[in-house]
């Protein structure tokens, strides 16, 4: 039996080990997240901060940022993108697929070695740094 090993997370997809194309790290993909449920939260007080309100804005901001601009506002800001594994746009149903899985909350938090979420490996995407 090989065990395979690797020095760092994304080296066995090819990705650098730091720097622009690496695997984008905990801290950020944390940061991000904040940004993005911050403003569905505040948008939320149009409709009353309903909790349902405050999940259907967080969906549509990714599904609406996700294609167009490669990543989420928080994703853009903290310096993350969002592709295939094979580098290329991530088109129109793989964030519709991330995004269901995300906020369902599990997928998102059970990671693999390369420090993708269930919910990137069941969309083929990664989150690297832009």
């Amino acid at each position: 039996m090989t065990q395979s090993t690797q020095d760092y997370p994304g080296e066995r997809l090819g990705r650098p080990r730091e720097g622009a194309g690496s695997i984008g790290r905990l801290g950020r993909r944390v940061g991000a997240l904040f940004v993005d449920y911050g403003a569905a939260y505040l948008i939320s007080g149009f409709f009353g901060w309903d909790p349902l309100a405050i999940l259907a804005i967080f969906a549509a901001i990714q599904l609406v940022f996700l294609p167009t601009l490669q990543g989420s506002p928080g994703h853009r800001l903290f310096g993350l993108r969002l592709v295939r594994l094979d580098g290329a746009w991530v088109g129109l149903w793989r964030p519709i697929v991330r995004t269901a899985l995300l906020i369902v909350v599990i997928p998102a938090v059970i990671w693999d070695a390369d420090q993708r979420g269930l919910h990137d490996k069941a969309a083929g995407t990664v989150l690297i740094r832009s």
